[in-house]
Formats: C-alpha cells, sequence, structure tokens
C-alpha cells in the first residue's frame, strides 16, 4: 500500500499548532503569558530553518511538566474544537479523502508533540501519526522528549525506523509540506508537493520539479 505523508501546520491547516497551542495555554491560564514573545522568536528561528528543536521542546513543554496525561487529553479536544478545527484546508481534507479512497496509507508526520499530533490527526480521519514523542513519568508528561525528534532530517530518520518495523518502503509515495525544513522528508518521498510554500521551499521546488499547490480557508 502506498503512503502519502503530510506535515501538520501550515500544510494541512492555516497556522502552526505548536504556537496556537501555547496561546491557547496562556488564555486559558495554564502558561506564563511571558512565554509568548520567547516562542515568537524561536519560531522566526524554525521558519529561517535555524531553530535547535530540542530547545524549543523543552521550553514550551514546560505546562505540562508533572500534570497527567488524561488532563492534557483533555485541554487537547478544546483545543481542536476551538483552534483547529476552523483552521483546516477544505483542500487538505479533499486530498485526504481522496487518497483514503483510492487505498493509499496516509501518515501524518510533524514536527510539533504528539499530544498534539496524534488527536489532530485523528480529528482529519488519519490514523497513524509520527510526531514528537513525550516523556513520561509514569501517567505524569516529565517537560522532556524521547527518541528522534521529527524534525528536519530526524523526520526521515524516524520515518524509516517506524517502516521498517512494519516492512514497509517509500516506493510510490507522495509527500505534501509548506517548509524548507522538510526538504529532506520531500526529498525521500518519490513524488514531492509544496502547500503555499515558505520563499526557499518555493525556489527549491522550482529548481526541482515539485508541484506547487495554493490551498485557502
Amino acid at each position: 500500500m502506498p503512503l502519502a505523508l503530510f506535515d501538520l501546520d501550515d500544510t494541512l491547516i492555516a497556522g502552526d499548532s505548536a504556537t496556537l497551542w501555547l496561546r491557547f495555554l496562556v488564555a486559558e491560564g495554564l502558561a506564563d503569558a511571558a512565554m509568548l514573545p520567547q516562542e515568537a522568536e524561536m519560531m522566526r528561528a524554525y521558519r529561517e530553518g535555524a531553530l535547535k528543536m530540542e530547545d524549543y521542546m523543552r521550553f514550551t513543554l514546560q505546562p505540562l511538566a508533572g500534570r497527567r496525561q488524561d488532563e492534557v487529553d483533555g485541554w487537547v479536544e478544546r483545543f481542536i474544537a476551538q483552534e483547529i478545527s476552523p483552521i483546516v484546508y477544505p483542500q487538505a481534507r479533499e486530498t485526504l479523502a481522496r487518497y483514503q479512497q483510492d487505498g493509499w496509507r496516509c501518515v501524518v508526520i510533524s514536527a510539533t508533540g504528539e499530544h498534539l499530533v496524534q488527536r489532530i490527526a485523528a480529528h482529519l480521519g488519519v490514523s497513524e501519526a509520527l510526531a514528537i514523542q513525550l516523556e513520561q513519568d509514569g501517567e505524569r508528561y516529565s517537560g522532556d522528549t524521547t527518541g528522534i525528534l521529527t524534525y528536519q532530517q530526524g523526520k526521515v530518520d524516524r520515518l524509516h525506523a517506524w517502516l521498517a518495523e512494519q516492512g514497509e518502503t517509500l516506493a510510490g509515495s507522495h509527500g505534501y509540506s509548506d517548509s524548507i525544513n522538510d526538504v529532506p522528508l520531500l526529498t525521500a518521498t518519490e513524488r514531492a508537493f509544496v502547500v503555499n510554500p515558505d520563499p526557499r521551499l518555493a525556489d527549491h521546488a522550482q529548481a526541482h520539479g515539485w508541484l506547487t499547490l495554493d490551498w485557502s480557508l
């Protein structure tokens, strides 16, 4: 069964779920508003392909440290209903549905925490997702990550490890993303599509003959 791989933020949705999540936590009184300017600075580095993801995750996971997973899951459900559902690209839903109807295996692969990505993917009708894994101490989040971070080349490394466990390959695969950070992932697929690409990815896509898609709300 061929794979269709989708980045999440600014690809399937018109925004960055990690940034929106932190704003949600601040609005709910679950995180300090002083975190927002520093997170914005980190996201500027992300857009330039220069973010140290370990630092970003350690910083943004602070509000979850010591919290029970089931408690956080409740927050995430409210977050998806309020903030994510309204910004899903209609073209994203249509594209996912088309692949699924044609018998493809759809996977969301994201450099955002699994506590968000898995549930957002499920909201989009996708049962499989690879994201940054959160370390837990029993049933509580530690505030740190574990395993290969699904960011830049780490997406490819984690994907290959996941595929090897299942005896699958990237033969015939398609990949979708908006970000220069995902050039390794898109290069690893047999056919790449760029969705509303950032300027650097747009140039790269044009040079490599990748199809550019214009999705909007």
